[in-house]
């Protein structure tokens, strides 16, 4: 058994994933997934497994070769699966993958070019899961590396050591927290958005998906069969033109760096005038945004009470709103949401949906 905190964390978070996310029972096969900073985790992942009597194999992506792969190989070959890879999955029961920081969008490891064609396997990724009805987790962690902790400003440990901290949070609790909530995200529901003396008014419609870190038999069937962890996290798209009023956007990671505050306001679905201190991080987004793109198209609301903000995970933060689609994420603090009719939070509290 492992005796070094940091292993002992991994060892807690492994078997978390194991049991409560992923339903592995013994006999059968799990694979791990991880590059070179996820390594230490995968190996007691590998270990917790087997422990349960599981068939356990370890993939290794090495970050160095990734890089060249990426840089040398024929472009018509980059991002493509093969046969090996969708034999895998087709022989795979759970599956656990530790992603590395060069694919993270904040990264700077890749162009974004190059991240974008070299992650252009997503969809034919998650098609051969479905089809092979495993159970899969990602851990956001991987994504941590030199780029985004100093965009946060911490150390790439402390950021790690806060999202494995917060999944071993009460999934339970979170999956409660969404059962409330999705009942109101029906399609044509109306929402207004409370931040500070700003308020925002707009539609729901269309998809919906909910992160409690459990893959179910309906995330099987849906195609939602890999979770995120640390998870907690309810999401639903919004009618394009719906989106009138203004919204105070505070402390929003971007590619730039963190946003302090952002005002936006939005006309017809569209962002019509801004304003901000962070003047130039803000006009750099929006100069590659055309007018006509800067819509309101996703909601997002965070679910997780174990984490906290600035670890690169704010959207499941609970008690957090997220506002995407014209150019990043922008992040509600301490907002009050209405859906329906039914407040939902309350400065930034989840509060029991009620109508009124």
């Amino acid at each position: 058994m492992p005796k070094d905190p940091l292993d002992v964390l991994y060892a807690k978070v492994a078997n978390k994933i194991l049991t409560e996310t992923l339903h592995v029972r013994k006999g059968e096969a799990v694979t791990v997934e991880a590059w070179d900073n996820g390594l230490p985790f995968a190996r007691r992942a590998v270990a917790e497994a087997r422990a349960m009597g599981c068939s356990a194999i370890m993939v290794y992506e090495d970050e160095g070769a990734y890089i060249e792969g990426v840089r040398r190989a024929p472009e018509d070959t980059i991002g493509m699966m093969g046969r090996n890879e969708y034999g895998l999955l087709s022989g795979t029961d759970a599956y656990i993958f530790i992603p590395g920081p060069a694919i993270n969008a904040y990264s700077r490891i890749l162009k974004p070019e190059e991240r974008v064609s070299s992650t252009r396997y997503n969809s034919s990724w998650y098609d051969a899961a479905q089809k092979a009805g495993l159970r899969g987790a990602r851990l956001s962690f991987g994504y941590v590396g030199k780029d985004l902790a100093g965009l946060l400003g911490k150390k790439i440990q402390d950021v790690v050591r806060a999202q494995l901290r917060a999944a071993l949070a009460d999934y339970g609790q979170i999956a409660r927290s969404a059962e409330k909530i999705s009942p109101l995200m029906a399609d044509g529901a109306g929402a207004e958005l409370g931040s500070g003396r700003s308020s925002l008014g707009f539609s729901l419609q269309g998809e919906h998906t909910v992160e409690d870190g459990v893959v179910d038999n309906w995330d099987r069937e849906t195609g939602n069969n890999m979770a995120y962890v640390p998870p907690g996290l309810v999401t639903k798209d919004v009618v394009a033109g719906s989106t009138n009023g203004n919204v105070t956007l505070i402390d929003t990671l971007t590619k730039y760096g963190v946003i302090s505050r952002v005002d936006l306001e939005f006309k017809d679905g569209r962002i019509v005038a801004w304003d901000s201190k962070d003047r130039a991080r803000v006009k750099k987004i929006f100069d590659a945004v055309l007018p006509e793109k800067r819509n309101l198209s996703t909601l997002g609301v965070g679910l997780n009470p174990e984490l906290a903000y600035g670890v690169g995970h704010d959207r499941f933060v609970e008690g957090s709103v997220t506002l995407s689609g014209f150019g990043f994420t922008g992040l509600v603090k301490k907002g009050t949401l209405s859906i329906a009719g039914s407040k939902v939070l309350e400065n930034g509290r989840l509060r029991e949906p009620h109508t009124g």
